[in-house]
């Protein structure tokens, strides 16, 4: 092989090695699957969604990854990160979770259900450890030994999670309950609440708790399929272990399964979102019937002013306040989404559906209470340690964005430099080249070309000179007059590699711009 095809295909290796590189820089992100019936838990920025139930109500497998949350995103452009090959659970649906612990940076997940029915009571997710376990719960037999589904769960600033209704999961037959049961997440002991006072038994309700430690439940449906209405709402008091009943007034929402509730900014109002009225034959309400407020002061109903491009409906969601946003995850519309929706909830005047996260600008409001899977209240950094809340509102920048791009910069400045190095490597060595050719030939400096004789072919070398003092023969190819050819010869190899290395970067360039395509189209 000549020298010169060397280069090339050298050339050619390494422009297939930096191009891999950088698409491994720019590969695309995690891209999760369709569900409903998941859990949405935020916990230090990250919201962790896991499992989850797909098309004909089979579970989505053992899913487990996360959304960080920055200062800005675009729902059109997510990254999430994955985490299903650490998943030690069975797949299922209809869990609770919670962020809870010692350290108030555990993710606690009770229940659940799925076709096999094997799976155990609680299970834990250490951030530190960045791992999964099965806790010994303690307590009484009778309490232990209870997996519900198809409820909420949620958590107060002592890390006790309350788990009320839902389906009693031992029989398979859909047993409607309306049990109190209180997991201590700290001390992993499980205790019962009071029941008198309390509504009857249902699941797929919602509920959220207030700033007074108060938890409101609204809508759901019963064990023989029948819907319940908005009206009127429980009230649970965490502190007291009581049951109260409001009745509300106004604007009252038709009954629906699988709504969400959160809290106002103001916490003043709770906000519901979605839903569908029917239990069987699952219908999308229209976007009009879908969104609600409920007034605290005087427990009143009304249709709060929306603007933006206003979503469809969803059922089966999850729903999370991040500072001042309502941010919705997945469930099911007219289809199954994967997606993220942005509800602006800082206008108690108009809220407003919107793409952009930006929490540059966050209203300023009381110490939040901690919030459930289902809503996760945003709290003030300067004033609430991190131990009495289970959100966070004011977040800070995020790592993992950044590290991407971080990776992608340095990616291609590492190309760029070994591109330079490279070709200034071939462009030296190819200029001493043609020097060394260039002075090996100096003898023949100011010759004429000479074309090889009619009778001498590849197979018959040429005759000797016939005199010491007659000039050798000279190759055609290298002879030239005033050294003219040499010289043109090492511009034009010159500009070859020139080329060569523009092409190269061409190709890289291209290469990025066809990642970062593939990137902000998934």
């Amino acid at each position: 092989m000549s020298q010169k095809n060397l280069m090339y295909v050298t050339l050619w290796l390494l422009v297939q090695l930096l191009v891999v590189e950088i698409n491994c820089q720019m590969s695309a992100p995690y891209k999760p699957k369709t569900r409903e019936k998941h859990t949405a838990t935020l916990i230090d920025n990250k919201l962790y969604i896991l499992s989850g139930r797909e098309n004909n109500r089979i579970d989505v497998g053992k899913d487990f990854f996360y959304l960080e949350i920055p200062d800005k995103f675009n729902t059109q452009n997510l990254i999430w990160k994955d985490l299903s090959n650490i998943d030690i659970l069975p797949p299922h649906y209809g869990a609770a979770a919670v962020k809870g612990g010692v350290d108030n940076n555990t993710l606690i997940l009770y229940g659940g259900t799925n076709d096999t029915g094997a799976m155990d009571l609680v299970y834990t997710y250490s951030l530190q450890s960045n791992s999964w376990s099965i806790p010994k719960i303690t307590g009484d037999d009778n309490l232990i030994t209870i997996r519900k589904e198809s409820l909420s769960g949620i958590v107060d600033n002592k890390g006790k999670m309350y788990l009320w209704a839902g389906s009693d999961d031992v029989s398979k037959k859909f047993h409607y309950v309306n049990n109190m049961l209180i997991l201590d997440t700290i001390n992993l002991n499980m205790g019962k609440g009071s029941s008198i006072g309390a509504p009857s038994g249902r699941s797929l309700y919602g509920a959220t708790l207030l700033s007074d430690n108060t938890i409101i439940y609204m809508g759901g449906h019963t064990d023989i399929e029948q819907l319940l209405t908005l009206n009127p709402v429980y009230l649970y008091n965490t502190i007291n272990d009581s049951w109260s009943t409001k009745t509300t007034s106004g604007k009252i929402p038709s009954g629906r399964v699988g709504l969400s509730v959160v809290p106002g900014l103001d916490d003043k109002r709770v906000i519901i979102f979605g839903g569908t009225p029917f239990t069987t034959d699952y219908a999308d309400l229209t976007p009009e019937d879908s969104i609600y407020e409920l007034s605290l002061d005087n427990f009143e109903w009304r249709i709060p002013k929306t603007s933006g491009q206003i979503p469809k409906s969803r059922m089966f969601h999850k729903a999370n306040v991040i500072g001042k946003y309502m941010v919705i995850s997945f469930g099911r519309g007219p289809s199954l989404e994967s997606d993220i929706l942005l509800l602006d909830i800082s206008n108690n005047d108009e809220y407003i559906w919107t793409n952009e996260f930006d929490s540059s600008s966050l209203p300023t409001s009381p110490a939040p209470p901690p919030s459930s899977d289902t809503t996760s209240k945003p709290k003030v950094p300067s004033s609430e340690p991190p131990s009495t809340s289970s959100s966070s509102g004011v977040v800070p920048p995020s790592s993992s964005s950044r590290t991407v791009m971080i990776g992608a910069i340095v990616g291609s400045l590492f190309g760029g430099a070994a591109l330079s190095f490279i070709g200034f490597f071939l462009y030296k060595w190819n200029k001493n080249r043609n020097a060394r050719n260039y002075y090996n030939n100096d003898e023949y400096h100011g010759h004429e070309i000479v074309q090889p004789p009619n009778d001498t072919t590849n197979h018959q070398p040429r005759s000797a000179p016939s005199s010491d003092h007659q000039p050798r023969g000279t190759p055609a190819s290298i002879i030239i007059k005033g050294g003219q050819k040499s010289a043109n010869d090492k511009k034009l190899t010159l500009r070859e590699l020139q080329q060569e290395i523009q092409d190269l970067k061409q190709i890289i360039t291209q290469g990025n711009k066809q990642s970062t395509s593939s990137i902000r189209n998934n």
